[in-house]
């Protein structure tokens, strides 16, 4: 058995890692504990084999690593699924209650969780689920802010850091699988006017900025 710490630290390298190392102060940043302690925790995860560190190059999962975040990964995105949609969770409690039960849960609980929820492929963020033999999807990566104006297109994801954006999202419809059109953008990365069903929004470059979509017929299923 890991300790929560270590699965914890897999999966906050591997969130940052993308196609570089990820540097031990980003890490540190993202966890909330001095450099120094990352540094002591990269070093162990690397006696464990779990990293490749160098100083000053950052640190890299290995693939035994990468393995164990993205388990850790799959309970977290399936379980906000589940307590968002099976058991009504609001958006503030959501990644708190994930945060905590995504160390705990057995494989016969997670089947249970997966085949309930009619075995999903994204979180309610929109977020891809990793498989059980470790693969996921590439997640959804353009920008409404840089989309074209008259375009219809469909919303494929949107940024989980910010509980009271997701909760104001959600109350105009901008989540996962709701289409929309721009109708106008104002310049110098002012507000967006948008189409959304039968009503009008206007959001900032900001907000749009943490919306990804793609155009309706590029979707694929």
């Amino acid at each position: 058995m890991l300790s929560q710490a270590v699965e914890d630290y897999l999966k906050t390298i591997y969130t940052l890692q993308g196609e570089e190392a990820a540097s031990t102060s980003d890490i540190a940043r993202a966890m909330d504990v001095s450099s120094a302690s990352v540094t002591n925790m990269v070093k162990r995860l690397a006696s464990m084999g779990f990293v490749e560190y160098q100083s000053y190059k950052g640190v890299t999962l290995t693939g035994s690593g990468e393995k164990i975040a993205l388990e850790i990964i799959r309970h977290h995105r399936l379980l906000e699924l589940y307590l968002k949609e099976m058991m009504g969770y609001s958006w503030e409690k959501l990644h708190e209650e994930a945060e905590h039960l995504e160390h705990h849960i057995s494989e016969e609980f997670e089947d249970k969780i997966e085949e309930m929820l009619g075995y999903p492929t994204h979180d309610p963020h929109g977020d891809p689920i990793p498989t059980r033999d470790g693969k996921i999807a590439a997640p959804a990566n353009n920008p409404l802010a840089n989309a074209d104006t008259g375009i219809p297109l469909m919303i494929h994801r949107v940024s989980d850091q910010d509980p009271e954006l997701l909760t104001y999202l959600e109350s105009i419809g901008l989540m996962p699988r709701a289409t929309l059109q721009i109708a106008g953008k104002a310049p110098f990365n002012g507000p967006l006017t948008l189409h959304i069903d039968d009503a009008e929004h206007v959001i900032g470059h900001n907000i749009a900025s943490h919306i990804f979509v793609a155009p309706i017929e590029e979707e694929v299923s």
